[in-house]
């Protein structure tokens, strides 16, 4: 039988790819990792980390056996909470939301759930989505709202096998320039006319998503600066330092002297979608889906041109 505690360290030694760093996010001695990591392999017959100098790598079967690991964690955490609602007669329900997504959707949502659900607690996590879909997996929390481009959900290769996509919303890309630029009478925008502009970003994955499709359009772009926040992106451009690239949902509060302009096909894209583990979809989980999926709905509408704002309340990524 496997011992559910070698699967912790295997696990912890693949997040920190060392076994110094996973002895001490265990207090163990690397020692003691060591040893864990042996008795696993020879209870296994095969090798589940490869060792080398530089620290250590997951074998193909030490990747399937993290997945193995994720999953018991996983379980027992929806155990325990189980557990605790038989004794408290409350359930935590625990939620990871990126931040402009959250300020957008997540009000009216939690509003509809605990009407429906009056007795349930809800905590509200902050998270990147490279950083919330594996929290779903390990059961850290219920449901995840997150986004992605036009590639796959983030996470590690062959781990996100039992997460589901929910689709609620696509969120354009668009761009925000000074209402006194050449271009700010344009009804829509092509990249390549923007190749000579300085940029000013809200988050790093926007200036990747920037360059690719700059890429495409045969310009290097200037980026003369990255925030971690969409609201003070645009207030650099209202300085005067450049345009920016701007979600749709993080438009608001508008910002005098601005205007934003869609991007002609094919526009840059944002797909916003709710992440879960249907086996382990609650009551007050799918609740929360089907009010996410109505809020979205109600939400959806085309933004007419030339406008900064509508009425969502999101200034950040």
């Amino acid at each position: 039988m496997i011992d559910v505690q070698r699967l912790r360290v295997l696990r912890t030694v693949a997040e920190h790819g060392s076994f110094n760093q996973a002895a001490q996010a265990l207090r163990l001695t690397p020692s003691a990792i060591s040893q864990h990591i042996a008795a696993l392999e020879r209870s296994l017959g095969v090798q589940v980390v490869a060792r080398s100098t530089r620290g250590v790598t997951l074998t193909p079967a030490g990747r399937i056996m993290v997945g193995a690991a994720e999953s018991v964690a996983a379980e027992l955490a929806h155990a325990q909470q189980e557990v605790d609602r038989l004794g408290s007669g409350r359930t935590q329900l625990t939620i990871a939301t990126f931040t402009s997504g959250g300020r957008l959707l997540l009000p009216g949502a939690l509003t509809r759930l605990t009407t429906a659900h009056p007795d349930t607690v809800v905590h509200v996590r902050e998270a990147e989505p490279e950083d919330s879909l594996p929290l779903v997996r390990q059961g850290a929390v219920d449901l995840a709202l997150a986004y992605h481009f036009d590639g796959p959900l983030p996470g590690r290769p062959g781990h996100s096998s039992s997460l589901a996509w929910t689709a609620l919303m696509d969120d354009p890309l668009q761009v925000v320039l000074p209402e006194t630029h050449p271009l700010a009478g344009h009804e829509a925008l092509d990249l390549t006319e923007l190749a000579a502009e300085p940029w000013v970003l809200g988050c790093h994955k926007t200036e990747t998503y920037l360059r690719r499709y700059a890429e495409h359009a045969g310009f290097d772009p200037e980026v003369r600066g990255t925030t971690t926040d969409y609201f003070f992106a645009r207030s650099l451009v209202a300085a005067g330092t450049g345009i920016s690239l701007v979600p749709s949902i993080a438009l608001t509060p508008p910002i005098p002297g601005l205007r934003t302009i869609p991007i002609t096909p094919p526009t840059p894209t944002r797909h916003l979608g709710v992440v879960t583990i249907p086996r382990r979809n609650r009551p007050q989980v799918r609740t929360l889906l089907r009010a996410l999926q109505e809020q979205a709905a109600a939400m959806n509408e085309p933004c007419p041109p030339h406008t900064t704002n509508r009425p969502h309340s999101a200034v950040r990524n």
